[in-house]
């Protein structure tokens, strides 16, 4: 990371690299608390596609992660900005090659990767939440990622439980979704999600939230397809993702051709993840958060900057 006074409206930079996503985003620091974005760089890597515990990444995913470093080493490169923090996710945390993928990415990107644990990865989403989305009291947040999941239950003031679980949409669709979408598949899911979940659900139920936010990609891609299936509610509930699970099982094709084609390849799965903490949960409805993991780091580095001007 380097360092700058943010007075004099050098730039800040969040790079994420998510299971599925790699994220830039180039901010100014404000004094209104809210950085304020001024480039956003997105590429779906699929990281996670066809990871493996021993051999690690993939050959092919191993490659398109370079490729997009390379392209983002080269706008950081260009934005010059002063204060620059590259986080990777659970893709690299359990890869065995991961070593061997930073040492090739790092000289193009030109900073390092800070492989971070699951415990500081949801501690980010969180803020990233509360720093994006208008909500007071208690909520919990969910945050299915390509290669594990966050759920987080807090408050304005601070988080009483966060967990990331290693089960996630791209992974799962490799484990469950790769020849067909079919109901056996979700209900794999669903066992697998149920066991893995086991051990922190007493204290998950123990909690009372006032509301449920979804930050992934799997719920923003749900925004957008409920509409076309004549969903007219604001939020997503049990009956909703009944009806898209069922769709799915009918004729996947079909449903997917209404997504985005990025979004199309882990959908099924995220959906089943989702489902099953929906159950698993009792959860009734969820809306949509504003920000997550990338702009959870941005907020600390803004924060960073301040603090660093102070000294």
């Amino acid at each position: 990371m380097t360092s700058g006074n943010p007075s004099n409206g050098g730039l800040l930079a969040a790079v994420t690299l998510g299971s599925n996503s790699f994220n830039l985003l180039l901010a100014r620091p404000s004094v209104s608390g809210v950085p304020e974005v001024v480039a956003k760089h997105k590429r779906k890597v699929r990281l996670a596609e066809g990871l493996d515990a021993e051999t690690g990444l993939s050959d092919a995913a191993f490659e398109r992660g370079i490729d997009c470093l390379a392209w983002f080493g080269d706008i950081l490169r260009q934005a010059q900005p002063q204060r620059v923090q590259v986080l990777a996710t659970a893709a690299l945390r359990v890869a065995a090659n991961g070593d061997q993928f930073r040492a090739r990415a790092e000289p193009l990107l030109g900073y390092p990767i800070e492989v971070i644990s699951g415990d500081a990865e949801a501690e980010l989403i969180y803020q990233g939440m509360r720093a994006c989305t208008s909500v007071t009291g208690e909520a919990l947040v969910i945050d299915i990622g390509g290669a594990s999941t966050e759920l987080v239950i807090g408050d304005a003031q601070r988080i009483h439980f966060k967990h990331s679980f290693e089960l996630g949409c791209v992974l799962y669709t490799q484990r469950y979704f790769a020849e067909a979408v079919t109901e056996a598949g979700f209900e794999a899911v669903a066992e697998a999600v149920a066991r893995l979940l086991a051990p922190q659900l007493p204290q998950m139920t123990t909690l009372r939230w006032q509301h449920c936010l979804g930050v992934s990609g799997t719920v923003r891609a749900l925004f957008e397809l409920a509409p076309q299936l004549g969903w007219s509610q604001p939020v997503l509930t049990s009956e909703l993702l009944a009806l898209v699970k069922a769709r799915l099982c009918e004729d996947s094709e079909a449903v997917l051709a209404l997504l985005d084609s990025e979004r199309r390849p882990p959908f099924a799965a995220g959906v089943a993840i989702l489902l099953s903490i929906f159950e698993l949960l009792n959860i009734t409805e969820l809306r949509q958060a504003g920000g997550a993991l990338r702009e959870g780091l941005l907020h600390r580095l803004q924060s960073d900057a301040y603090q660093a001007a102070d000294t």
